[in-house]
C-alpha cells in the first residue's frame, strides 16, 4: 500500500527507481552494493559512467562486488573473481577468447556468448543515485543467483 492508502501494482512497483546512495560516494570507491526491490545488486562507476547488474555472476553465484574491471577487446568488463568469466558492464554479455584450430597461424578473437548478465538502469538526480530493476521479458542466466539462498547482502530487519 501507498502513503497515500491506494494499492500500487506490484509490477509497476518493482520497476520503479529506488535510491541507493550519494554520486560522491560511488565516485570515490567506483563500486557499491545495494537491494533494490529485493534484488541485490552492483553498481559501478567506470571511466565517467554508471552500470549495475545483479550481484551474483551467471556462472556460479561469484561475488562480481570483488572482482575487478578490466577492459577486453575495447569493452569494459567485470572479472569474476572466482572462475576468471569476463561480462561486459554495458550490455551484461558474457565474452570468451575463440580461435579456429584449422589455422594455425590465427589469434585468438573475443566473442561473446549472448547476454547472461542482468543489466539495470542507472540514473543520478541532483547528486542522488537510483536503480531501475530490468523490465527486459528474457529470461538472463543470473536470474537464478539473484533471489533465495544466494543473498550476499544481509538486511538487519531479518
Amino acid at each position: 500500500m501507498d502513503l497515500d492508502g491506494s494499492e500500487q501494482d506490484p509490477e509497476v512497483k518493482e520497476h520503479s527507481p529506488v535510491y541507493v546512495g550519494r554520486e560522491e560516494d560511488i565516485k570515490k570507491s567506483e563500486r557499491m552494493t545495494a537491494v533494490v526491490h529485493d534484488r541485490e545488486v552492483v553498481i559501478f562507476y567506470h571511466k565517467g559512467e554508471y552500470h549495475a547488474m545483479d550481484i551474483r555472476c551467471y556462472h556460479s553465484g561469484g561475488p562480481l562486488h570483488l572482482g575487478e574491471i578490466e577492459d577486453f577487446d575495447g569493452r569494459p568488463c567485470i572479472v569474476c573473481p572466482w572462475h576468471k568469466y569476463k561480462i561486459t558492464l554495458a550490455t551484461g554479455e558474457g565474452l570468451y577468447q575463440s580461435i579456429n584450430p584449422r589455422d594455425p597461424s590465427a589469434k585468438p578473437k573475443w566473442c561473446s556468448k549472448g547476454v547472461k548478465q542482468r543489466i539495470h538502469k542507472v540514473t543520478v538526480d541532483n547528486g542522488s543515485i537510483y536503480v531501475t530493476l530490468s523490465n527486459e521479458p528474457f529470461k538472463c542466466d543470473s536470474d537464478f543467483y539473484a533471489t533465495g539462498d544466494f543473498k550476499v547482502i544481509r538486511s538487519p530487519f531479518r
